[in-house]
């Protein structure tokens, strides 16, 4: 069975229920370009399973991924319910979903080979290292293994693993994000860049959709390029240092979910005026958006990417192979968020925008 999930994202599966959607007023889907408006959806709680009928009455899956941290547990919440509704069938779904403290190519690769041994239907994987797991992939599935990647990496583009579900997208979340710096900037001044993880695929396609955005422009310099391994106090110590370093910094990209709350701690801390975009829900990111200090987010759909996670698992674990019943590589939408669409997201995913 799934961990203990974090007690707000508990409380934020109730609100969302009751209040359906997260409204946006002035963001953009990464995946158009098109301007969204306050009938659309940045996370989408209502699913219901597709007319799919499972082979069995009982899967056993299991499920790791690169750190323990709130979007994570976000994701879980999407298998969750998912669950729930297979529940409500008679199909019974269990599952491990664990992951380490710190981010490690190594420690995930010995969760893979442990659970190889165990007796489970599918194994999935949020991919630490597209370089270093990939290999390990191929052999599970050489062996026998039936494995998918899912979340918001995946393996390596000729891996073997069957299916991936998740943000197909981070390179192109990483340019939007960049490009809407840019412009607030007026193309031009020093950035500084947190990435995340090394080696994590989506960090850095995030990062390389950073660097070509602003190698566009020939009045912008990149002047640092920094990794907080997904940490809020690392991200903080390297964002200080780049500001003490260049103190007319003009902006931040941050390509996870901690960075910008650790950018924007040290640009409040010493009164920089420097522009932050970055990624997700965090809680006291989006107070930070609230507040005018990062100008925005990329929030990804993670309760679909769980959902849909399951779906596919289940499908996989019966024998299929991606076609029709399932593609490749399922694409989970990221939406650009602004100081105006602030309130509504802390409202859906927190419940109280004063906490």
């Amino acid at each position: 069975m799934a961990e203990k999930m974090n007690n707000i994202f508990r409380k934020a599966l109730i609100v969302a229920f009751c209040l359906v959607v997260a409204c946006t007023s002035s963001g953009y889907a990464a995946d158009t370009g098109a301007k969204v408006d306050a009938t659309d959806s940045v996370v989408d709680f209502e699913h219901s399973l597709d007319d799919y009928e499972p082979a069995k009455k009982k899967y056993n899956f299991y499920f790791t991924y690169k750190i323990v941290h709130p979007w994570w547990d976000a994701v879980a919440l999407g298998m969750e319910d998912a669950q729930k509704k297979y529940l409500e069938k008679g199909i019974v779904i269990t599952y491990e979903y664990m992951a380490p403290d710190a981010a490690s190519y190594e420690d995930q690769t010995k969760r893979l080979l442990q659970a190889q041994e165990g007796n489970y239907d599918v194994i999935g994987v949020d991919v630490a290292d597209e370089e270093k797991i990939s290999p390990v992939l191929d052999k599970m599935v050489a062996s026998g293994n039936k494995v998918m990647t899912f979340s918001s990496s995946d393996a390596a583009p000729d891996c073997k693993r069957i299916a991936y579900v998740g943000n197909t997208h981070n390179y192109q979340d990483g340019a939007d994000l960049t490009e809407a710096l840019c412009k607030k900037l007026g193309y031009k001044g020093k950035i500084g860049i947190l990435v995340g993880s090394y080696g994590a695929p989506c960090h850095e396609d995030r990062a390389k959709g950073a660097k070509d955005t602003i190698a566009k422009y020939k009045d912008m310099e990149i002047v640092a390029v920094e990794y907080d391994m997904d940490f809020i106090d690392k991200a903080y110590e390297l964002a200080v240092k780049m500001l003490k370093d260049n103190p007319d910094i003009a902006g931040f990209v941050c390509c996870n979910m901690s960075n910008p709350v650790g950018a924007a701690r040290a640009v409040t801390e010493l009164g920089s005026k420097a522009v932050i975009v970055g990624m997700d829900h965090d809680q006291e990111a989006l107070n930070y958006l609230k507040d005018g200090v990062i100008y925005c987010l990329g929030v990804q759909d993670c309760y679909s990417i769980g959902f849909d996670t399951l779906q596919v698992a289940v499908k996989i674990a019966d024998g299929n192979l991606p076609g029709d019943l399932f593609p490749d590589k399922t694409d989970e939408s990221t939406t650009i968020i602004y100081q105006d669409d602030a309130v509504p997201m802390l409202e859906v995913l927190y419940g109280d925008v004063s906490q």
